[in-house]
């Protein structure tokens, strides 16, 4: 079954390939439609899957992780960044300069003033006794040397290369060919015959098997991907229409009107008489309390008589008032 739409030629084989063989068409159809019915559950289950792992990351482990992170960066990024930033660095910046004009400066002073002016003289004796020992080779072992090497010319490598060339090399071709024949004979060209007459046909057999499954188990599994949202689709409807409309069906045709009916004729009556119970409570808490203070009033008044009354004061002119008495007292002094 070829779900996807192919363009055909006159001859009718698809535009941009050959056309295929029988043994293609013969097994193209059932292996369809067996990786469909063995793709199909597995495909189910993966989309099912995937939306579970989708709920899951949103909900619970996307929050659960940026919960760790910042437990992770409490617990070990900030105390690590102090520790670094306020005890390590300055410690390693002590050290450093310790070793600078501890190490570094002594050594340097050790090297230029020491260390050089000894190399300079050592490489001088050094260049002293190389030229003694050029001297002593170019006049006394140059000779010597060229007359070994004429001896180990003529009486070695000569002869070496004689016996090589009309002896080694010969046999050397000979048992090669041997071998090479033998080999082969026994070994290259049977195995050649079983990949030319076996494997190769075996081989193309099963490569277009091969083919033909992989690209069934394509359709197969975008096939089943489009029946498992159709499913997905078909699931979910029926879980609307079984659950979640009869709900609200329930809450908005019984629970609202009865949740109304209560409130306008139980909740509403219940609160406005306690609203009045409470106000007839407070008003008969004021008149009590003024009656214990009319009580305590007249108390006080049999037993300690009435108040005496305050004489009002004009507080806004002070200093006139002294004024006044500063003058009537000079004035009682001046009559006496």
């Amino acid at each position: 079954m070829d779900l996807e739409k192919r363009q055909a030629d006159r001859h009718g084989a698809p535009q941009g390939r050959e056309p295929e063989g029988c043994l293609v068409v013969a097994i193209r159809l059932p292996v369809r439609i067996v990786a469909l019915v063995v793709v199909l559950p597995v495909r189910m289950v993966w989309d099912a899957l995937v939306v579970v792992g989708r709920v899951l990351r949103d909900t619970v482990l996307r929050p659960l992780g940026r919960a760790l992170a910042w437990l992770g960066k409490a617990l070990f990024v900030w105390p690590f960044v102090a520790l670094w930033r306020w005890a390590l660095v300055p410690a390693g910046r002590g050290v450093a300069w310790l070793v600078k004009w501890l190490v570094v400066v002594p050594a340097g002073w050790l090297y230029r003033w020491v260390l050089t002016p000894v190399g300079h003289g050592i490489a001088w004796v050094a260049r002293g006794v190389w030229a003694g020992l050029n001297w002593v080779y170019a006049r006394l072992l140059t000779p010597v040397g060229h007359g070994i090497v004429w001896l180990v010319r003529y009486l070695v490598v000569v002869p070496a290369v004689w016996v090589y060339q009309w002896v080694l090399a010969p046999v050397g071709r000979a048992v090669a060919w041997t071998v090479y024949w033998t080999c082969r004979v026994l070994f290259v060209l049977p195995v050649q015959a079983v990949w030319r007459w076996v494997l190769v046909p075996v081989g193309r057999v099963l490569a277009v098997i091969g083919r033909e499954v992989w690209t069934a188990l394509g359709h197969a599994w975008r096939v089943a991907g489009h029946i498992s949202v159709a499913v997905g689709r078909f699931l979910g409807t029926l879980f609307r229409w079984i659950f979640v409309e009869p709900v609200r069906w329930v809450y908005r045709s019984v629970l609202t009107p009865v949740g109304h009916a209560v409130r306008d004729a139980v909740l509403r009556p219940v609160a406005d008489a306690v609203r009045a119970v409470g106000r007839v409570t407070r008003q008969a808490l004021t008149s009590v309390r003024e009656s214990v203070r009319q009580a305590r009033y007249d108390v006080r008044r049999m037993l300690f008589g009435e108040p005496r009354e305050r004489v009002a004061v004009d507080r806004r002119e002070p200093r006139r008032s002294e004024a006044r008495t500063l003058g009537r007292s000079t004035t009682a002094l001046t009559k006496d």
